[in-house]
């Protein structure tokens, strides 16, 4: 799909902009399979969420590590023969508490080990500024064509698509 020359037909500030105009072009039996939503000047947002102390470091690790525990318990309760269903379901209990707690001594570690540089917990996503619909450059008018459609439909302000 890289290797074949594309063509911007519209741009949009917004992800859902952009789907409802590609669900239109679906709609309207173009080849979607040839379209592409390109997110463009991406920048990283990292959302500060609390602040991060011994306690929290703990609760975070043991989190983390609750699942995979419980999970790796319950496979190897299922290689059980004599009985599956108990082994696998104790076992996934004793894989639980055994996760939560290496996951909260690895939590504690690891934020001992940042000496204090990092005292705040947050989430990182990436975002970005505008979405430009792509299609192969064959059938691109096809698409404007349709996407201008779109417009007169809904009665919607150009808002900067590129035609």
């Amino acid at each position: 799909m890289a290797d074949k020359p594309r063509r911007t037909v519209a741009s949009y500030e917004t992800y859902a902009e952009a789907e409802r105009a590609v669900d239109h072009l679906s709609d309207q039996g173009f080849p979607v399979e040839r379209t592409a939503i390109v997110g463009l000047d991406v920048r990283l947002v990292e959302q500060v969420v609390g602040r991060m102390d011994y306690g929290r470091a703990a609760l975070h690790g043991a989190a983390a590590g609750a699942l995979p525990g419980a999970l790796s318990g319950w496979i190897f309760g299922l290689l059980d023969w004599l009985d599956p269903v108990v082994a696998g379901l104790l076992l996934a209990l004793y894989g639980l508490i055994f996760g939560a707690i290496v996951g909260a001594l690895l939590g504690l570690l690891l934020y001992a080990l940042q000496g204090g540089r990092r005292d705040f917990a947050s989430i990182s996503t990436m975002q970005p500024t505008r979405y430009d619909i792509e299609v192969d450059t064959e059938v691109a008018e096809e698409a404007e064509r349709l996407i201008a459609g779109l417009r007169s439909v809904t009665g919607a302000p150009d808002r900067g698509a590129i035609t």
